[in-house]
């Protein structure tokens, strides 16, 4: 018995509207299911990406904020595996989207950047090949 791959990470928001656009027209995630919960008012947005696995996102009246930046116990950032850190981190930028300094894992010696979604969740970006001169 083991397990096989992630399946779902779940991301609760503060603006529905917002973070919808934020991972399905910048970051290009494709919607697999919308609906609207009534006994909670709370809409969830099934997100897909091409291996198969998938972001939920919900909307609750008043969540709570996330404790710290990013150092709370828990989940501490989202990672996607991209082939162009640089590319990505130009697309993000030209959206009006706050992008940290590319940096090289010091370990796999492949590049990876940071940046928020709407409601400052910590995403990283890592490159699934290593590239050339750093």
């Amino acid at each position: 018995m083991k397990l096989h791959r992630i399946h779902h990470v779940a991301i609760i928001c503060s603006d529905y509207t917002a973070s919808k656009r934020f991972y399905t027209e910048i970051l290009g995630l494709s919607v697999v299911a919308e609906n609207y919960r009534s006994a909670r008012q709370s809409c969830k947005l099934d997100l897909g990406l091409p291996d198969g696995s998938q972001l939920e996102l919900f909307s609750f009246q008043n969540p709570p904020k996330r404790l710290s930046y990013p150092e709370a116990c828990g989940l501490r950032h989202l990672a996607f595996e991209v082939d162009d850190v640089a590319a990505w981190k130009t697309k993000l930028e030209s959206s009006g989207i706050a992008v940290e300094d590319v940096r090289v894992d010091e370990h796999t010696f492949k590049r990876f950047v940071f940046f928020a979604d709407p409601d400052g969740l910590p995403i990283e970006l890592y490159e699934a090949h290593i590239r050339g001169g750093g």
